[in-house]
């Protein structure tokens, strides 16, 4: 597992990127929320919850922050946030905040 800590314009988050075998499990996480590759689950973040975003096809943490956003959480929803936006983007706004 790698951890990494990563500077955005509005603050830190922590970058985690596990190898599985196959593929890596990538996540980053700020304070608020969190950025989630296709080995998680919406449906859970929801149930919890969680401010989350979920992305797909990426191998490394600055492919995730690149990424475009495809499923968004309920409580995302409620803060403003959309998909479509880059991970960086959805972190960041989180973070003015």
């Amino acid at each position: 597992m790698e951890k990494s800590i990563i500077e955005l314009d509005n603050g830190d988050v922590v970058g985690y990127d596990i190898d599985l075998g196959n593929a890596s499990l990538i996540l980053i996480k700020s304070r608020k929320a969190y950025v989630m590759c296709g080995y998680l689950n919406m449906d859970v973040a929801n149930k919890f919850g969680d401010i989350a975003g979920k992305i797909t096809g990426v191998k490394t943490i600055d492919d995730a922050l690149n990424a475009n956003i495809i499923e968004i959480s309920e409580e995302a929803k409620k803060k403003g946030l959309i998909t479509g936006m880059k991970a960086r983007d959805f972190l960041n706004k989180l973070l003015e905040s």
